[in-house]
């Protein structure tokens, strides 16, 4: 579904972000990107994303290359290409309900479907009863929540996920990190995680990619690794 080939990213400053980083994710995984901070996690998901461009290198989503894709086209991939973020970037004084709704509204929806989907991803989030709160007032997990419920909305095939627990207690986190597996499991969702958090690596037993200064040192199956 996603090939990253020998990608490269070199920002202003001569600072190299990425070095040469090449893999593959098939449909349906659940893949972790580690390691320290500034190690080029979040650089993977912005260039999977298409918020950043490499420097060199190729992306391809199914089959399509995505540095080909022209800008005013790039919406359309990103539905497909969702994420959430550790910051949770949403709109503190509108309304659960109206930060996950933001996505069909600039999509055109009507309000009767908007509402109808709503409903659903909020259930299916167990959210319903926060839809009419405003944002802000909300605690970090469930902060977390609504930015899944506005990923799921507009029905992504892949799920960034960049550092999502890094503001939350330990329940919060997990309950975040269970809200994954199962989204992974039962529909289908690709999910890439970047995080560095030793307890949610170690948890997930699942396939790992460690950066460690913008280069692509591991890619492990479960089992044994060390967090640099």
């Amino acid at each position: 579904m996603i090939i990253f080939k020998n990608v490269t990213k070199v920002y202003a400053s001569d600072v190299l972000a990425l070095d040469n980083v090449s893999f593959e994710i098939k449909g349906g995984e659940f893949v972790l990107i580690i390691g320290r901070s500034g190690a080029g996690k979040t650089t993977v998901l912005k260039i999977l994303r298409r918020e950043e461009d490499p420097t060199r290198g190729v992306v391809y989503y199914k089959n399509r290359n995505l540095l080909e894709i022209p800008r005013k086209r790039l919406a359309e991939i990103r539905r497909k290409i969702s994420i959430i973020y550790q910051d949770f970037k949403l709109i503190d004084k509108k309304t659960v309900f109206e930060n996950i709704a933001l996505p069909l509204e600039i999509l055109g929806r009507n309000f009767s479907e908007i509402k109808k989907e709503i409903w659903k991803v909020a259930e299916k989030l167990k959210i319903k009863k926060k839809l009419d709160q405003l944002a802000g007032t909300l605690s970090g997990g469930e902060k977390q929540k609504v930015c899944l419920a506005r990923c799921l909305i507009t029905k992504p095939e892949v799920i960034l996920a960049d550092e999502p627990t890094g503001n939350l207690d330990p329940i919060a986190s997990f309950e975040i990190i269970e809200i994954l597996k199962n989204l992974n499991k039962d529909e289908g969702i690709t999910v890439v995680l970047a995080t560095h958090n030793r307890e949610v690596v170690e948890g997930l037993k699942t396939r790992v990619l460690t950066l460690n200064s913008g280069r692509l040192i591991r890619d492990e199956n479960p089992g044994a690794f060390t967090l640099l």
